[in-house]
């Protein structure tokens, strides 16, 4: 590996303020701000919208779709175009 043409690998904290939920790991991604994790050290804080903590589709949260009701309506609106045999 080549010294000086990557990126600096450092320790982040991703914070997602929606849903009150933090995790640390390693990112190449910078960040002026700064938090004191629960070890006692302070690392970059990255403020992220959304994370699987406030995720409608990992969180269970998701819009069900009315998929009947889609189907009649558009039968309903084509029936005058269907053939008299069908």
């Amino acid at each position: 590996m080549k010294n000086g043409i990557h990126p600096d690998y450092h320790t982040v904290v991703y914070r997602d303020r929606n849903a009150d939920y933090a995790f640390l790991t390693r990112s190449t991604e910078n960040s002026d701000k700064t938090v004191e994790w629960s070890d006692g050290k302070t690392y970059p804080v990255i403020d992220v919208q959304i994370s699987a903590a406030s995720h409608p589709f990992w969180t269970g949260r998701t819009r069900v779709l009315d998929t009947a009701g889609r189907i009649e309506k558009f039968r309903a609106k084509y029936a005058k175009f269907a053939s008299p045999s069908s």
